[in-house]
């Protein structure tokens, strides 16, 4: 496997499809091997995926050479699992995922949304941390 922004060669755990049971579950189990999966995304808290048909997980593995930032996206069983050397790369990943849901209304998220993700403003471009400002 290699990082999505530098295309550099790294050993870290991949996340697989899952169609033994539902997103629930899968979430129990990639929660229990170190994966985050939080469910909400952006300044105000807006929803990230779905639950339980679009999940996102994240994680950050420290390595030698610095941290690794994951996103892996479950939808309906089938998992894609993306690393990135750079915080900012891995943000702008969780976001477009973020926005593809907002945008077809699948969860609730902000009113007047930009044409494409990368338009989107910054406050939406980052995790939610619980605290409004």
């Amino acid at each position: 496997m290699a990082t999505v922004d530098t295309r550099e060669p790294v050993i870290v755990p991949v996340l697989v499809d899952y169609h033994l049971n539902g997103g629930y579950d899968w979430m129990a189990e990639v929660n229990a091997r170190g994966w985050d999966t939080p469910g909400m995304w952006g300044h105000e808290g807006w929803d990230l995926g779905q639950w339980p048909y679009i999940i996102v997980a994240t994680r950050t593995l420290e390595t030698e050479a610095g941290p690794l930032y994951a996103v892996a996206t479950y939808t309906e069983g089938d998992v894609e699992t993306r690393w990135y050397r750079q915080q900012e790369r891995c943000w702008e990943a969780i976001s477009t995922e973020a926005f593809g849901c907002w945008k077809r209304s699948e969860a609730h998220g902000p009113h007047g949304l930009p044409e494409h993700a990368a338009d989107l403003p910054d406050d939406l471009r980052r995790p939610f941390t619980g605290l409004l400002h």
